[in-house]
């Protein structure tokens, strides 16, 4: 059956699914069926809601809208790309929304990707299980196997996920309130990106640091915990609600010379893309490379303040204790030096700058899917 289609239909009780409303059906021969292309439909039908897919092959048309797939103020196309395959392209009339849902996943696949360097990044901050990349690496192989080098990555995507839906989301409300129209002064004598990418940063902190503090314990302090509820629980009961926010004010330091530096140095790196290769659009591979470089400016530069704030985090561990940002960072010059400062900057770039720039391609690439016009899908 070369021209076959499935649909939604309305069923009251006597059909396949009694009183669910939905129901499927297969005509080979419907009239006003397209010879071709892919299509999808969610509406109402009956007292529930219906659903339909259809699938036909031999597609010859190059575009194919979906009206059925109606959410309010969405819609689907599926258009064919001129050297093959399926372009998909989804509206979501909110532009918040849009913003929201390419923050999480770019969030989630970057720091996924990047988990076991992570893991080791953390262990050489602290101390905990070497003093170099290979021992640290052979370690965790050893006492846990590759699991070990996942440990704390739900975590971390959990917490990641949602925080860099709210600090793209900032990015990229504060940054269009702050740059001028077309015509217009500027609104303040230095550019938006850095100023917006500080708010952001700060934004999604505060709303996601007892999460940060969770993963570090769950990674650094094996057999401690259990899992994340178990920490939670733990934290609360014998150190206090005050101890998921241990380390605030030295990653509030951190985070805003970090993200205004890397929005900065990603808003800079893709004019200067533009105007050296006279083209408007990024493909995903210059944005790749445009995003791990600002990553690697913004991480170097502010490095220090991440070893200080992960060692107050680790609380008690290894007999360190210490009162504030300028006590851990004093006590670690003391210590081991100016290099102490550095440890783990090689394997931090080696996480930080692909994440980067991973999560900005995903971000741009999510934004072209869903697009908030529907001129955006040509």
């Amino acid at each position: 059956m070369a021209g076959g289609r499935l649909h939604g239909f309305e069923d009251n009780g006597g059909g396949l699914f009694p009183n669910s409303g939905i129901g499927f059906l297969w005509n080979p021969q419907d009239e006003g069926y397209h010879p071709g292309g892919l299509f999808a439909s969610v509406g109402q039908m009956g007292m529930g809601s219906g659903i339909g897919i259809g699938i036909s092959p031999n597609s010859t048309e190059t575009g194919l809208k979906l009206p059925y797939l109606n959410l309010r103020k969405g819609w689907l196309l599926l258009k064919k790309k001129k050297k093959g395959g399926l372009r998909l392209k989804i509206k979501i009339g909110n532009p918040s929304l849009r913003r929201l849902i390419s923050g999480a996943i770019a969030g989630a696949v970057s720091r996924t990707s990047v988990a076991p360097l992570e893991t080791i990044r953390t262990h050489l901050m602290v101390g905990s299980c070497g003093h170099s990349t290979g021992e640290v690496f052979q370690d965790i192989m050893k006492t846990e196997g590759w699991k070990g080098l996942f440990r704390g990555n739900l975590v971390n995507v959990i917490r990641v996920a949602p925080s860099k839906a709210i600090e793209l989301f900032a990015y990229d409300t504060v940054k269009k309130h702050l740059t001028p129209k077309p015509g217009e002064q500027p609104k303040l004598p230095i550019p938006a990106s850095p100023i917006a990418g500080a708010i952001a940063g700060i934004s999604s902190t505060l709303c996601t640091y007892p999460l940060e503090l969770l993963k570090t314990r769950l990674t650094v302090q094996r057999g401690v915990y259990k899992n994340l509820l178990d920490a939670f629980v733990k934290i609360v009961q014998e150190e206090g609600p005050a101890e998921l926010y241990r380390g605030l004010t030295p990653s509030l330091i951190g985070v805003v010379p970090y993200a205004a530096t890397n929005y900065f140095a990603y808003d800079s790196l893709r004019k200067a893309y533009k105007k050296f290769s006279n083209q408007e659009d990024i493909g995903n591979v210059a944005t790749l490379l445009i995003g791990s470089a600002a990553g690697a400016i913004s991480s170097t530069a502010t490095f220090p303040l991440e070893v200080a704030r992960k060692h107050m985090q680790a609380g008690a561990l290894n007999g360190r204790q210490y009162e504030n940002l300028l006590h851990a960072v004093v006590s670690i010059l003391e210590q081991e030096g100016m290099a102490g400062l550095y440890k783990g900057l090689w394997p931090s770039c080696m996480k930080i700058v692909p994440a980067a720039g991973i999560s900005f391609m995903c971000y741009e690439a999510c934004k072209r899917i869903l697009v908030e016009k529907e001129d955006d899908s040509s």
